[in-house]
């Protein structure tokens, strides 16, 4: 776990908290709803991150596996909505599963469920502030922000 926040570590331009090479896709793709708990899942230890530009559209697929028990994960973003344009049971499919997407009226929701071995789209816009601009500006820290 980092010992600085995130925040902390972009506001005071705190070095080695985080990397900015969060992978598009993952680096070792497998059958994630059914793979044996034996597999090398060639795992890594670290904080990354991806920057988005502001006012980017994002879509991001979130893949559930049943590796270790049946469950659902509950999965929200940190001051955003988004719609829910898709989900599926099974690995997610970019070739086919777009083409079941709801584009028309997607549910729009600040938290979706993803079921073992099932997978949720998500689209949103990135226009929390973190742009060059004041109106695209996170405000900084109060000076009295306590240490962690």
């Amino acid at each position: 776990m980092p010992q600085v926040a995130l925040l902390r570590a972009h506001y005071f331009d705190v070095k080695g908290v985080f990397k900015t090479d969060f992978p598009d896709n993952p680096p070792k793709a497998f059958n994630y709803t059914g793979a044996p708990l034996t597999a090398n899942l060639f795992t890594t230890k670290g904080t990354r991150l991806s920057k988005i530009a502001f006012n980017s559209t994002v879509e991001l697929v979130i893949q559930d596996t049943n590796l270790l028990s049946v469950e659902s994960h509950p999965f929200h973003l940190h001051g955003f909505n988004f719609f829910v344009v898709g989900t599926g049971i099974g690995n997610f499919n970019s070739a086919k599963d777009p083409t079941t997407y709801n584009l028309v009226d997607p549910p729009e929701r600040n938290t979706v469920g993803v079921s073992t071995g099932g997978w949720a789209a998500i689209r949103f816009r990135a226009d929390n502030p973190d742009g060059p601009g004041k109106d695209q500006s996170v405000r900084p820290p109060p000076k009295d922000l306590p240490q962690c």
